[in-house]
């Protein structure tokens, strides 16, 4: 059987480090290739790693097909399923995986509705009896669902989604090699794309400090904003408050003075790189 190789699969789930990859190839160099390969009809689902490394070296392997898969959503929510149950994940792929799989599940309950719906308008319900009942509400549908499947907390599932909407390639990819937490990056990711980038460059403690920075600006600001929502609680800013906030301005400004410095310092090393 010639197995294709779909670029979509292989690249859904996130690839394995240089590390890892290393340690598989010496574990099927000694050890064989233990477990088979996964295939839709002919397209390998599971174990693209362990084909190429087959492939490479000459080592046999086996194969075994998945007869339940009925489209390319079948697969991937398999594939999803499949790398949730793995302990070796990080918390922020396994909160990617999920979110990915309640696209995939709200695509499906959407398109049950619409097919219920026209169905209903199509034949109507002979006089006197009750109209079909709606298909049940499938799960991960909720960020709770999506936080059990993940085995994440609700906050985690809330912070990746902000960092997949809000965060730059570069700051997701600090995230993803763990250079930053989850909770920092989703703080970092609501500044600017250039600051965001320049905090990136300045390695793991420049990341942490522009974490630091905007929570510190946050809590100088929500003193002023909660009096302004407490009505009968409500005080006028004193000099200390007024001076604080003026502080936390500056900070900012400063952080993004050092952001800019950065990329300049970037700039200047890859033209004399160049030159």
């Amino acid at each position: 059987m010639q197995i294709k190789i779909n670029d979509v699969l292989r690249s859904y789930i996130e690839p394995l480090t240089e590390a890892e990859y290393a340690a598989l190839e010496r574990s099927i160099l000694v050890e064989g290739c233990r477990d088979a390969l996964v295939l839709w009809q002919d397209v390998l689902v599971d174990g693209h790693n362990r084909y190429q490394i087959c492939q490479q070296h000459g080592v046999p392997f086996k194969v075994t097909e998945n007869t339940s898969f009925r489209s390319l959503d079948d697969v991937k929510l398999w594939m999803i399923d499949n790398n949730l149950g793995r302990r070796s994940i990080s918390d922020f792929q396994r909160g990617v995986l999920a979110l990915r799989k309640k696209e995939i599940v709200a695509a499906r309950v959407a398109e049950l509705a619409a097919q219920a719906a026209a169905e209903d308008a199509a034949i109507a319900p002979p006089e006197g009896e009750a109209p079909k009942a709606k298909p049940a509400a499938m799960p991960l549908t909720s960020r709770e669902d999506i936080a059990r499947a993940a085995r994440l907390s609700s906050a985690t599932i809330s912070q990746i989604e902000k960092i997949q909407k809000t965060a730059t390639p570069e700051l997701v990819e600090a995230v993803r090699s763990g250079t930053i937490s989850i909770n920092a990056a989703a703080t970092v990711a609501s500044l600017p794309e250039a600051d965001q980038v320049a905090a990136v460059a300045g390695g793991k403690k420049e990341l942490q400090k522009a974490a630091k920075e905007v929570r510190e600006l946050r809590a100088a600001s929500r003193p002023a904003k909660e009096a302004k929502e407490g009505g009968g609680d409500y005080r006028p800013m004193t000099e200390v408050d007024e001076l604080r906030a003026e502080n936390a301005s500056l900070k900012e400004k400063n952080a993004a003075l050092r952001s800019e410095i950065t990329a300049l310092q970037l700039r200047i090393s890859e033209l004399v790189d160049a030159s």
